[in-house]
């Protein structure tokens, strides 16, 4: 935006950074039900019915839920939402750090045909917070995504959700803009969403910087 003659605002469009693109090719889709995405101490995997009580015990903290609906309240509720996950178009996977269950991420609003998805509803219990697990599940999901011929991976968090943003924009995630009254938080509230984005171009940066900053796999 920038001021008229008049002093209000006017907009200017935006140019197209990428004139000449070629054809980009439809996305693979879905992963294998057996993937399991491991490095280092890290595992991702899909979710299945006997996670229920390992995941409802990791995530029964008032903090993990103060920017995300969805509270189980009882291993039962836990295991409803695994199983209505894939109804609601989300892959649902099973986060583990040295063979125990820490959390929970997804791949929402899939598009193979063009090519983009989103990483999101990623929830981790509080003693993993501000450690290897959340990188090395963004470099997991990021890394199977763009191997598989998606060429945009977003991310989003709640505006209010300070040190999620901190993490996203480590990742090397480009601030893309907040998206207004965009969703509801657990307690009923309607929330504004910034959102964040990696592109197949910006990738092989993102990925090396995450790699730098995890433990050797081998």
């Amino acid at each position: 935006m920038t001021a008229g003659r008049d002093g209000s605002e006017r907009f200017v469009p935006r140019n197209d950074p990428r004139p000449d693109d070629e054809p980009w090719p439809k996305a693979a889709w879905p992963p294998e039900p057996s993937t399991s995405l491991t490095h280092a101490a890290v595992t991702v995997r899909p979710a299945k019915p006997g996670d229920a009580l390992g995941l409802f015990t990791a995530l029964d903290h008032d903090a993990c839920w103060l920017h995300v609906k969805g509270r189980p309240e009882s291993e039962d509720d836990a295991l409803q939402t695994i199983i209505d996950a894939s109804r609601q178009g989300r892959w649902m996977w099973i986060v583990e750090r040295d063979g125990v269950i820490v959390g929970t991420t997804s791949y929402l609003e899939v598009a193979p045909v063009d090519a983009r998805l989103e990483i999101g509803f990623t929830i981790y219990t509080p003693a993993v917070w501000g450690f290897d697990v959340n990188p090395a599940c963004k470099l997991l999901l990021m890394r199977w995504a763009f191997e598989h011929g998606f060429g945009r991976v977003q991310l989003k968090t709640d505006i209010r959700n300070e040190r999620s943003q901190q993490a996203i924009a480590r990742l090397g995630a480009s601030y893309e803009g907040v998206l207004r009254r965009y969703q509801r938080r657990q307690d009923g509230s309607v929330r504004d969403t910034v959102l964040f984005s990696v592109t197949a171009e910006e990738w092989p940066a993102v990925e090396a910087g995450l790699v730098a900053r995890l433990p050797d796999a081998s």
